[in-house]
């Protein structure tokens, strides 16, 4: 468990480090409110950008953004409306996923996936 801890924490750095590099301005990382996580959060061309990142090591059989279910996607909802409501925060907001791939203890950007999902509406 400690290794996927782990691999998760670093996969979550690079992407931050790959998004500062586009210009992005992370707000935070690895946010918590109560059972509520965000991996990343960040402002870039006007917009309130909640990034959930997903590493995997070459060889895994599901593909990372396959793990961003509608139960997973109900969750960073709510994490977002407590993050905008404890912020107070009224910019548009946009969901993305980036996938990250480990391989030989290196990690690369496999995937950014702008607008990845939308709010569910009910």
């Amino acid at each position: 468990m400690a290794e996927r801890n782990n691999t998760g924490k670093e996969g979550e750095s690079e992407a931050r480090a790959y998004l500062e590099k586009l210009g992005y301005q992370i707000l935070h990382t690895n946010w918590h409110f109560h059972h509520y996580e965000l991996d990343l959060v960040a402002v870039y061309d006007g917009e309130l950008i909640v990034v959930e990142v997903k590493t995997r090591s070459v060889g895994c059989l599901l593909p990372p953004e396959e793990a961003v279910d509608r139960k997973k996607i109900r969750r960073i909802v709510a994490a977002t409306d407590a993050y905008i409501r404890y912020f107070n925060y009224r910019l548009p907001v946009r969901f993305d996923i980036i996938t990250m791939q480990k391989e030989n203890g290196r990690y690369s950007v496999q995937e950014h996936i702008e607008d990845a999902f939308y709010a569910p509406i009910h």
